[in-house]
């Protein structure tokens, strides 16, 4: 349970405006200097001590990821940061308020994690249909330059810290650290090759560090309050709070900041009115994201909304974007329609990827209307397991998972659609 002096999104829902002279009300900026002269080293152990780890989806420990950059700039190339705002991810929608009501905590933690590694900038690329809140950004980075908060000299600290918004053109692949960097560098945004990894050669061929919106947003606040705040909240080593983005079956859709770890059924009461048509008609749901495996009601009430805790119950956190599936739900069609979205947004650069995606789709849809054999069940599991791993970037394991999961939890659901099909073809053949 998060007590309302522990929040660290306070106009997340816009009540108040999101100009810099609000976010200062609200204790933005405030001390930026004194944070900074506390020094790089001491910046990124504060981080570290304090538990955080990345918002994004792959929950690694931030500080530790900081620290992986170089000390010294290499034969001259500068350090860069790198901010995921491409939030294309389907059910996730949290940085889009973070950007659209409180801009300030972003540019601010951008200048602090930037400074940390040593970065000569910060490159936010933003998703290309947040045009509002694109426009938010813009003005916000110019509200910051005015009053000499980045640019020359940010915030009196003696050290120079520009900051660039970049839009993107509407690719879902660029959302991967690295097709983000080819698409930053003016290339198609299509996933490099690991290694090297950003942090030895990135942006511009230059060291880099790629965060996501809340990762950084966060970091301001936990180094006024102190590691050891953000490290009491939530459980061990899932510390910290969370923005849930919270979706479907449920009386109140919302987007809400609560501690890690609250059980599943505790978020959906407290801050949803629970879900629609009561407890007993909750069918399934996908926890993090469409990317992760979906979860039976039975399986998901009691579990500790954490990365661990998820991972218990064979899926995972992701970016906590929660989709709540009721018992009107037709779950097969629910998860041919996400194989349709990961077919249409693969970039065609790995063979399993370009290829599978189309074969897993057009199977999924012969299994939604039943028009199939038994044994391709077993054969669609197959492929999944054959695309999953065997690509240059994460797309191929978010096209095999949502189906995996499928077929673990509701494949009686499957075989009961071939057989009702089946049945009379059966009747007229006899």
């Amino acid at each position: 349970m998060l007590d309302d002096k522990d929040r660290i999104f306070t106009n997340l829902y816009g009540f108040q405006p999101w100009n810099l002279p609000s976010a200062q009300k609200r204790g933005d900026w405030d001390g930026t200097k004194a944070i900074l002269a506390r020094g790089q080293d001491q910046i990124i152990e504060d981080v570290k001590a304090s538990g955080l780890r990345g918002r994004g989806g792959a929950g690694f420990p931030t500080g530790m990821k900081w620290s992986f950059m170089p000390k010294e700039p290499k034969d001259g190339r500068p350090n860069f940061l790198v901010i995921n705002a491409d939030e294309s991810e389907p059910g996730s929608c949290k940085d889009r308020e973070i950007i659209r009501h409180d801009p300030h905590k972003l540019i601010e933690g951008a200048l602090i994690a930037g400074f940390a590694m040593r970065a000569r900038a910060a490159y936010i690329y933003i998703r290309g249909e947040y045009i509002r809140e694109a426009e938010v950004l813009f003005a916000a980075v110019a509200e910051a330059y005015d009053q000499g908060l980045i640019g020359k000299n940010a915030c009196g600290s003696g050290y120079d810290f520009d900051v660039f918004v970049h839009r993107g053109a509407g690719a879902y692949i660029c959302g991967e650290e690295t097709a983000m960097l080819e698409s930053l560098e003016g290339k198609k945004g299509q996933p490099r090759l690991k290694p090297p990894f950003p942090a030895g050669a990135g942006l511009y061929g230059c060291p880099t560090t790629v965060n996501n919106v809340e990762s950084i947003a966060v970091v301001p606040t936990i180094l006024r309050r102190g590691s050891a705040w953000f490290a009491g909240i939530g459980n061990p080593k899932n510390e910290g709070t969370k923005l849930f983005q919270i979706s479907g079956h449920v009386n109140k859709p919302c987007v809400v900041e609560d501690a890690m770890g609250i059980p599943f059924r505790e978020l959906i009461d407290k801050h949803c009115g629970g879900i629609r048509g009561g407890w007993d008609n909750l069918l399934a749901v996908i926890p993090g994201g469409s990317s992760v495996p979906l979860v039976p009601a039975a399986m998901i009430m009691a579990a500790p909304m954490d990365f661990d805790g998820l991972k218990a119950v064979g899926s995972g956190l992701g970016t906590a974007a929660v989709i709540v599936m009721d018992k009107s739900t037709d779950i097969v069609r629910a998860i041919s329609r996400l194989s349709y979205f990961y077919k249409h947004e693969s970039c065609g650069q790995c063979t399993p990827c370009r290829e599978g995606t189309g074969w897993m789709w057009r199977v999924m849809e012969r299994l939604r209307t039943g028009d199939a054999d038994i044994s391709e069940i077993d054969l669609l599991q197959e492929v999944t397991k054959q695309v999953e791993g065997h690509t240059i970037c994460a797309l191929g394991d978010a096209a095999a998972w949502p189906i995996q999961g499928l077929i673990k939890h509701f494949r009686p659901e499957i075989e009961r659609r071939i057989h009702e099909h089946a049945a009379p073809m059966q009747q007229a053949a006899e």
